[in-house]
C-alpha cells in the first residue's frame, strides 16, 4: 500500500511541475504590450554632441536581435 500512495504522489508531483513548466514555454506573447524604452530623454538638442551612456547594467534586447547594456545605448543605436 506503501508503494501505491508514494507513486500516486510522485505522480501527482511531477505532472504538476511539468504543468508549470510547458504552460510558460507554449504561452503566446504579444510584443506590442511590451513597454517601449523612453527614447526622448537620451536624444541631444545639440547635433554635434556624443551622448554618454551610464555604465549600468540593465540589458534591452531588441526585435532585431541584438542585446544592448542598456536603454540608453538602444536609443543611442535607434537614433
Amino acid at each position: 500500500m506503501a508503494a501505491f500512495s508514494y507513486t500516486t504522489i510522485f505522480f501527482l508531483v511531477s505532472s504538476t511541475l511539468a504543468h508549470t513548466v510547458f504552460s510558460e514555454i507554449f504561452k503566446p506573447r504579444d510584443i506590442n504590450k511590451w513597454p517601449k524604452p523612453p527614447c526622448k530623454m537620451y536624444y541631444s538638442v545639440d547635433p554635434s554632441y556624443t551622448s554618454q551612456c551610464p555604465d549600468v547594467t540593465s540589458y534591452v534586447c531588441a526585435t532585431n536581435g541584438h542585446t544592448y547594456q542598456n536603454e540608453c545605448f538602444f536609443c543611442v543605436d535607434q537614433w
